[in-house]
């Protein structure tokens, strides 16, 4: 068990930072009060079978989070496991090719306790998410029994009805004391997810739903309660300098509020707010947070809580067997198609951007799509960029973890001037989106007002664009209805629906003379 400390003091431990909030001042607290354990995952993105590296040793992988949770269960049996959005889209070929069936197995096998929606729960639409929750057909994969525990979703509400789409709450009893879960995601979610996914539902402002929600568990006698925020929240390992959504949210959310998980920007989070214990263990799997609360029998509130992230390395703990063989059955049904070799790379493709947004993996992708639909330009939406290419062989699999979401190819015409607009839409939003391009060059000013940043463009023979001339465009359908707030996609003409972008990728891998090396940074310059 972790030591109980005084507010605002932060020790480190070996696994962790440690954040506290006040104890009462009673001298044997611990006896009287009841011990809760908390364990959460943010972010998992159906990362069941991909290691990753931190400080030089491996970390992440199903069985491995399994066997980290399971043992800290055993410290304390009062203990609930949740999760906080985004388990599963942008998810690894042994999950996404089979509808993410297998992550979902996978919570149901841990014994999760209470779940959040994030943004990429809706990235198949509303439909789809009830069939993963709640059961259902699909054509790929047959009837399946969905999760078997409950999520909750205050702040998603049906367009039609006005009510929420999921219990804005679940109530778990521990020991006899309730807790209260309220569930909210990003209300970026309607800029993020392809917009004809989620046309029957509306995200409300995230204070104004817990707030309301926070007061109907009050009415019921309910203290103790968690927030499961899929927004992003950040702080330095000493809980100092903490920012993002989640502490905006702490400050204007009732005080009843005792913890509050963020998510979404894959950060380290753990600090206290305006007396809210904030959390956040980075994401794919590579961490979990232990959060430890006191409860006190008579007022049912909590009076204690602390928190500590812990990486799952490998080193010094054997994995979970039963997880591992659940994992392996998965991976042999999809094994034939994504260990075929595709092709080759000479050098590293990152879709890391230098100052002016350009990234070598981007051009990549945005030449394969505006080559296999023949048109003057391409552009692709960074956030449709999940992974990098190693260098060496490159394999169907790998490809598929680049563009995991099956997006479609679109052909439009544009004018020159609504490409220049679609440009200066990149500064539009809540923070730079930089757009992968293919078949033409530009210029932007970092010191121009927002909408009057684009300095010149040219196409690849050097030609200044036109602004009255028509061109040909290529671009998924995620751009094409208008996501990440790039509006001016949907005013295109003669539109076409070509193959998906994970198809253009591919036969431009296999296609491709010899060795696929990176391209140059030559499309984008910044002044």
């Amino acid at each position: 068990m972790k030591k109980i400390i005084p507010a605002c003091v932060l020790s480190l431990s070996l696994i962790g930072t440690t954040v506290s909030a006040a104890p009462p001042e009673h001298a044997n607290y611990e006896n009287r009060y009841i011990p809760v354990q908390l364990l959460a995952i943010n972010d998992f993105h159906g990362q069941l079978d991909v290691y990753r590296t931190v400080g030089g040793k491996q970390v992440g992988g199903a069985e491995y989070l399994a066997a980290y949770l399971k043992k800290h269960e055993q410290d304390n049996k009062n203990t609930l496991l949740v999760t906080v959005g985004d388990a599963v889209g942008a998810s690894a070929p042994v999950s996404s090719l089979l509808q993410d069936e297998p992550t979902i197995e996978f919570f149901n096998k841990l014994g999760v306790d209470v779940g959040g929606l994030g943004n990429h729960e809706f990235d198949e639409g509303v439909d789809e998410l009830n069939r993963l929750l709640h059961g259902g057909e699909h054509d790929k994969t047959g009837f399946f029994e969905g999760a078997d525990f409950p999520f909750t979703a205050a702040n998603v509400v049906d367009k039609e009805t006005g009510n929420p789409v999921l219990p804005p709450y679940v109530i778990k009893k521990v020991n006899g004391m309730p807790i209260g879960f309220i569930g909210v995601v990003t209300t970026e979610t309607k800029n993020i997810v392809l917009p004809s996914g989620i046309e029957s539902v509306e995200f409300i402002d995230e204070v104004e739903a817990i707030n309301q929600t926070a007061q109907e568990l009050k009415e019921q006698g309910v203290q103790s309660i968690v927030v499961l925020a899929h927004n992003p929240a950040s702080s330095n390992q000493d809980g100092s300098n903490p920012s993002g959504d989640v502490v905006e949210i702490a400050n204007h959310v009732d005080d009843e509020i005792d913890v509050i998980y963020g998510a979404h920007n894959h950060g380290y989070a753990n600090t206290v707010v305006d007396n809210k214990l904030i959390v956040q263990s980075y994401a794919n799997g590579t961490a979990f947070s232990d959060v430890d609360l006191l409860i006190d029998p008579k007022t049912k509130d909590i009076v204690k809580k602390e928190a500590e992230i812990v990486t799952t390395y490998h080193e010094g703990i054997q994995p979970d067997q039963e997880i591992k063989e659940m994992v392996d059955s998965y991976s042999e049904q999809v094994a034939p198609l994504v260990n075929e070799v595709i092709g080759q790379a000479s050098n590293p493709l990152t879709r890391a951007q230098d100052e002016s947004g350009e990234s070598t993996l981007g051009n990549v992708i945005a030449d394969s799509q505006r080559a296999i639909m023949g048109t003057d330009f391409a552009f692709m939406n960074p956030g449709g960029i999940r992974a990098d290419l190693d260098q060496g062989d490159i394999t169907w699999g790998e490809a598929y973890t680049v563009q995991p979401f099956g997006n479609s190819l679109v052909t439009m015409n544009l004018t020159g001037q609504q490409i220049k607009d679609v440009l200066e839409q990149q500064w539009s939003g809540s923070y730079p989106r930089m757009l992968p391009i293919s078949g033409f060059s530009y210029i932007w000013d970092q010191d121009a007002p927002i909408g009057q940043r684009i300095v010149e463009i040219t196409d690849s023979n050097g030609n200044e664009l036109n602004l009255e001339k028509l061109y040909s465009v290529t671009v998924n359908n995620y751009l094409a209805t208008g996501g990440d707030g790039f509006t001016v996609f949907k005013e295109g003409t003669n539109v076409v629906t070509g193959p998906t972008d994970l198809d253009a990728l591919v036969e431009y891998i296999k296609n491709y003379e010899g060795a696929i090396s990176q391209p140059e940074l030559n499309r984008i310059e910044v002044r």
